[in-house]
Protein backbone atom coordinates (compact mmCIF):
# COMPACT_ATOMS: atom_id res chain seq x y z
CA UNK A 1 0.00 0.00 0.00
CA UNK A 2 1.40 3.64 -0.90
CA UNK A 3 1.87 5.52 1.78
CA UNK A 4 0.14 8.91 2.05
CA UNK A 5 2.63 12.37 1.39
CA UNK A 6 3.67 14.22 4.19
CA UNK A 7 3.37 17.65 3.88
CA UNK A 8 5.95 19.99 5.60
CA UNK A 9 4.36 21.97 8.07
CA UNK A 10 5.28 25.41 7.73
CA UNK A 11 6.98 27.61 10.75
CA UNK A 12 4.08 29.84 11.61
CA UNK A 13 4.78 33.16 13.09
CA UNK A 14 1.86 35.28 14.99
CA UNK A 15 0.77 38.24 13.93
CA UNK A 16 -0.04 40.45 16.78
CA UNK A 17 -0.50 43.96 14.76
CA UNK A 18 -3.29 41.98 12.84
CA UNK A 19 -6.52 43.77 13.38
CA UNK A 20 -8.32 39.97 14.02
CA UNK A 21 -5.01 38.99 16.18
CA UNK A 22 -6.28 39.53 19.50
CA UNK A 23 -9.53 38.24 19.27
CA UNK A 24 -9.06 34.28 19.53
CA UNK A 25 -10.54 31.85 16.83
CA UNK A 26 -12.33 28.77 18.00
CA UNK A 27 -12.06 25.69 15.81
CA UNK A 28 -14.63 22.82 15.55
CA UNK A 29 -12.64 19.87 13.51
CA UNK A 30 -14.98 16.91 13.12
CA UNK A 31 -13.32 13.57 12.79
CA UNK A 32 -16.22 11.84 10.27
CA UNK A 33 -18.41 13.00 7.71
CA UNK A 34 -21.19 15.21 8.44
CA UNK A 35 -24.78 15.37 6.73
CA UNK A 36 -25.11 18.93 4.96
CA UNK A 37 -28.58 19.54 6.68
CA UNK A 38 -26.52 19.08 9.95
CA UNK A 39 -23.57 21.11 9.46
CA UNK A 40 -26.18 24.09 7.91
CA UNK A 41 -28.43 24.13 11.30
CA UNK A 42 -24.98 24.52 13.33
CA UNK A 43 -23.61 27.35 10.73
CA UNK A 44 -26.69 29.28 11.02
CA UNK A 45 -26.80 28.78 14.77
CA UNK A 46 -22.65 29.86 15.44
CA UNK A 47 -23.30 32.36 12.61
CA UNK A 48 -26.44 34.17 14.10
CA UNK A 49 -24.55 33.93 17.98
CA UNK A 50 -21.22 35.66 16.02
CA UNK A 51 -23.57 38.82 14.67
CA UNK A 52 -24.74 38.80 18.52
CA UNK A 53 -20.98 38.69 19.34
CA UNK A 54 -22.34 36.20 21.86
CA UNK A 55 -19.39 33.73 20.72
CA UNK A 56 -16.18 34.57 18.77
CA UNK A 57 -15.04 33.89 15.43
CA UNK A 58 -15.20 30.00 14.79
CA UNK A 59 -14.26 28.25 11.72
CA UNK A 60 -15.73 24.74 11.05
CA UNK A 61 -13.65 21.91 9.72
CA UNK A 62 -15.16 18.75 7.68
CA UNK A 63 -16.16 16.39 5.57
CA UNK A 64 -19.48 16.11 4.25
CA UNK A 65 -21.36 13.29 3.34
CA UNK A 66 -21.83 13.06 -0.11
CA UNK A 67 -24.17 16.13 -1.21
CA UNK A 68 -24.55 19.00 -4.09
CA UNK A 69 -24.75 22.40 -3.66
CA UNK A 70 -26.77 24.73 -5.66
CA UNK A 71 -25.48 28.45 -5.32
CA UNK A 72 -26.68 31.42 -6.46
CA UNK A 73 -25.33 31.87 -9.60
CA UNK A 74 -26.13 28.65 -10.67
CA UNK A 75 -27.26 28.39 -14.08
CA UNK A 76 -28.86 24.67 -15.94
CA UNK A 77 -25.85 24.22 -18.00
CA UNK A 78 -23.56 24.59 -15.43
CA UNK A 79 -26.10 21.52 -13.67
CA UNK A 80 -29.12 20.05 -15.94
CA UNK A 81 -30.43 19.19 -13.06
CA UNK A 82 -34.18 19.01 -12.24
CA UNK A 83 -35.22 22.62 -10.06
CA UNK A 84 -37.24 20.32 -7.95
CA UNK A 85 -35.16 17.43 -7.61
CA UNK A 86 -34.14 16.22 -4.35
CA UNK A 87 -31.56 13.46 -5.09
CA UNK A 88 -29.65 13.01 -8.12
CA UNK A 89 -28.29 9.65 -8.00
CA UNK A 90 -28.75 8.89 -4.66
CA UNK A 91 -27.33 12.08 -3.38
CA UNK A 92 -28.74 14.76 -1.81
CA UNK A 93 -29.44 18.45 -3.59
CA UNK A 94 -29.03 21.46 -1.52
CA UNK A 95 -29.96 24.78 -2.80
CA UNK A 96 -28.03 27.12 -0.52
CA UNK A 97 -27.78 30.96 -0.27
CA UNK A 98 -23.94 31.67 -0.92
CA UNK A 99 -22.40 32.66 -4.26
CA UNK A 100 -20.87 30.41 -6.97
CA UNK A 101 -22.08 27.50 -9.00
CA UNK A 102 -22.88 24.03 -8.37
CA UNK A 103 -20.52 22.07 -6.60
CA UNK A 104 -20.00 18.62 -5.27
CA UNK A 105 -18.89 17.78 -1.47
CA UNK A 106 -18.07 13.92 -0.11
CA UNK A 107 -16.12 12.35 2.10
CA UNK A 108 -12.01 12.96 0.97
CA UNK A 109 -12.37 16.53 0.88
CA UNK A 110 -11.51 19.36 3.05
CA UNK A 111 -14.43 22.13 3.69
CA UNK A 112 -13.60 25.06 5.93
CA UNK A 113 -16.23 27.25 6.75
CA UNK A 114 -14.70 30.38 8.24
CA UNK A 115 -17.84 32.34 10.74
CA UNK A 116 -15.70 35.42 10.91
CA UNK A 117 -16.60 39.35 11.72
CA UNK A 118 -14.87 40.24 8.50
CA UNK A 119 -13.89 43.52 8.81
CA UNK A 120 -11.20 42.25 11.87
CA UNK A 121 -9.56 40.71 9.21
CA UNK A 122 -9.65 41.79 5.97
CA UNK A 123 -10.55 44.76 4.25
CA UNK A 124 -13.31 43.90 2.00
CA UNK A 125 -15.08 40.76 0.43
CA UNK A 126 -12.77 40.24 -2.52
CA UNK A 127 -9.59 40.72 -0.62
CA UNK A 128 -11.69 38.09 1.88
CA UNK A 129 -12.08 35.52 -1.51
CA UNK A 130 -8.40 35.88 -2.37
CA UNK A 131 -7.00 35.41 1.59
CA UNK A 132 -8.67 32.45 1.23
CA UNK A 133 -7.40 30.87 -2.08
CA UNK A 134 -3.50 32.13 -0.94
CA UNK A 135 -4.31 29.96 2.25
CA UNK A 136 -4.94 26.79 -0.58
CA UNK A 137 -2.01 27.86 -2.75
CA UNK A 138 0.48 27.93 -0.02
CA UNK A 139 -1.19 24.77 1.52
CA UNK A 140 -0.97 22.93 -2.13
CA UNK A 141 3.19 24.27 -1.97
CA UNK A 142 3.62 22.31 0.35
CA UNK A 143 2.86 19.34 -1.69
CA UNK A 144 4.28 20.31 -4.65
CA UNK A 145 1.53 21.33 -6.83
CA UNK A 146 1.53 24.66 -8.07
CA UNK A 147 -1.94 26.40 -7.53
CA UNK A 148 -3.41 29.57 -9.25
CA UNK A 149 -6.64 31.77 -8.80
CA UNK A 150 -8.60 33.03 -12.31
CA UNK A 151 -10.22 36.21 -12.65
CA UNK A 152 -13.91 36.52 -11.91
CA UNK A 153 -13.82 32.29 -11.42
CA UNK A 154 -13.21 31.93 -7.48
CA UNK A 155 -11.27 28.95 -6.58
CA UNK A 156 -7.77 27.37 -7.03
CA UNK A 157 -7.00 25.87 -10.00
CA UNK A 158 -3.53 23.83 -11.30
CA UNK A 159 -0.84 25.30 -12.99
CA UNK A 160 0.14 22.68 -15.37
CA UNK A 161 -2.69 21.66 -16.53
CA UNK A 162 -5.74 23.16 -18.80
CA UNK A 163 -8.88 24.18 -17.09
CA UNK A 164 -8.34 22.10 -13.75
CA UNK A 165 -10.24 23.15 -10.36
CA UNK A 166 -9.05 21.93 -7.60
CA UNK A 167 -10.53 23.86 -5.01
CA UNK A 168 -14.12 25.94 -4.86
CA UNK A 169 -15.03 28.72 -2.78
CA UNK A 170 -18.55 30.06 -2.38
CA UNK A 171 -19.12 32.51 0.42
CA UNK A 172 -21.73 34.75 2.11
CA UNK A 173 -21.50 37.82 4.37
CA UNK A 174 -24.66 38.47 6.08
CA UNK A 175 -24.63 41.62 8.93
CA UNK A 176 -20.79 41.75 8.79
CA UNK A 177 -20.05 37.96 9.62
CA UNK A 178 -19.12 35.64 6.92
CA UNK A 179 -20.26 31.96 6.11
CA UNK A 180 -19.55 28.88 3.75
CA UNK A 181 -16.25 29.14 2.78
CA UNK A 182 -13.98 26.42 0.62
CA UNK A 183 -13.47 22.75 -0.02
CA UNK A 184 -10.16 21.57 -1.34
CA UNK A 185 -10.59 17.91 -3.09
CA UNK A 186 -8.04 16.22 -1.37
CA UNK A 187 -8.27 12.71 -1.74
CA UNK A 188 -11.71 11.54 -3.24
CA UNK A 189 -14.26 10.13 -5.64
CA UNK A 190 -14.10 12.66 -8.36
CA UNK A 191 -17.06 11.07 -10.28
CA UNK A 192 -19.96 13.15 -9.17
CA UNK A 193 -18.40 16.38 -10.79
CA UNK A 194 -18.44 14.69 -13.90
CA UNK A 195 -22.45 15.83 -14.05
CA UNK A 196 -21.09 20.09 -13.43
CA UNK A 197 -19.38 22.50 -14.75
CA UNK A 198 -16.80 23.97 -12.59
CA UNK A 199 -17.73 27.99 -11.91
CA UNK A 200 -19.79 27.73 -15.35
CA UNK A 201 -16.84 27.34 -17.34
CA UNK A 202 -16.99 25.11 -20.43
CA UNK A 203 -14.59 22.48 -21.03
CA UNK A 204 -13.09 22.62 -16.77
CA UNK A 205 -13.40 20.08 -14.87
CA UNK A 206 -12.13 19.01 -10.81
CA UNK A 207 -9.38 17.50 -9.79
CA UNK A 208 -7.65 16.13 -6.37
CA UNK A 209 -4.17 16.48 -4.92
CA UNK A 210 -4.33 12.63 -4.77
CA UNK A 211 -4.69 12.76 -8.51
CA UNK A 212 -2.10 15.24 -9.53
CA UNK A 213 0.29 13.71 -7.88
CA UNK A 214 -0.57 10.20 -8.39
CA UNK A 215 -0.59 8.74 -4.58
CA UNK A 216 -2.56 8.83 -1.51
CA UNK A 217 -2.71 12.39 0.54
CA UNK A 218 -3.28 12.27 3.91
CA UNK A 219 -6.38 14.39 4.68
CA UNK A 220 -5.17 15.20 8.35
CA UNK A 221 -1.77 16.29 7.47
CA UNK A 222 -3.76 18.45 4.57
CA UNK A 223 -5.82 20.00 7.02
CA UNK A 224 -3.00 20.91 9.54
CA UNK A 225 -1.05 22.70 7.18
CA UNK A 226 -4.04 24.52 5.22
CA UNK A 227 -5.31 25.83 9.49
CA UNK A 228 -1.67 27.21 9.58
CA UNK A 229 -2.08 29.22 6.03
CA UNK A 230 -5.36 30.21 7.15
CA UNK A 231 -3.78 31.57 10.63
CA UNK A 232 -1.01 33.76 8.16
CA UNK A 233 -3.29 34.92 5.81
CA UNK A 234 -6.34 35.90 7.86
CA UNK A 235 -4.34 36.46 11.21
CA UNK A 236 -5.92 33.74 13.22
CA UNK A 237 -4.67 32.86 16.96
CA UNK A 238 -6.55 29.73 17.88
CA UNK A 239 -8.31 29.20 21.86
CA UNK A 240 -6.74 25.76 21.64
CA UNK A 241 -4.57 23.26 19.77
CA UNK A 242 -6.43 21.99 16.30
CA UNK A 243 -8.09 18.07 17.17
CA UNK A 244 -10.65 16.51 15.51
CA UNK A 245 -14.04 15.81 17.56
CA UNK A 246 -17.11 14.17 17.22
CA UNK A 247 -19.74 15.93 15.72
CA UNK A 248 -22.39 14.99 18.44
CA UNK A 249 -20.61 17.32 21.13
CA UNK A 250 -21.54 20.52 19.69
CA UNK A 251 -24.81 19.90 17.96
Amino acid sequence: MTTPIALRTPIVADQPNMPGFHTPTELLWFSSPVRYADAWDLQMRLHHERVMNSRPDTILILEHQPVYTVGRRTLVADWGGDPAATHVDGIEIHHVNRGGSVTYHGPGQLVVYPILRLTDHVRGVRAYVEQLEEAVIQCLRQSGIAGYRKERAPGVWVTDLQDVKITSIGIRVDRGVTMHGLALNVDMDLSPFRGITPCGLQGSHATSMAEVVGQPVSLVAVTYSLLDQLKQTLALRWTGAPAPIEFQTVA
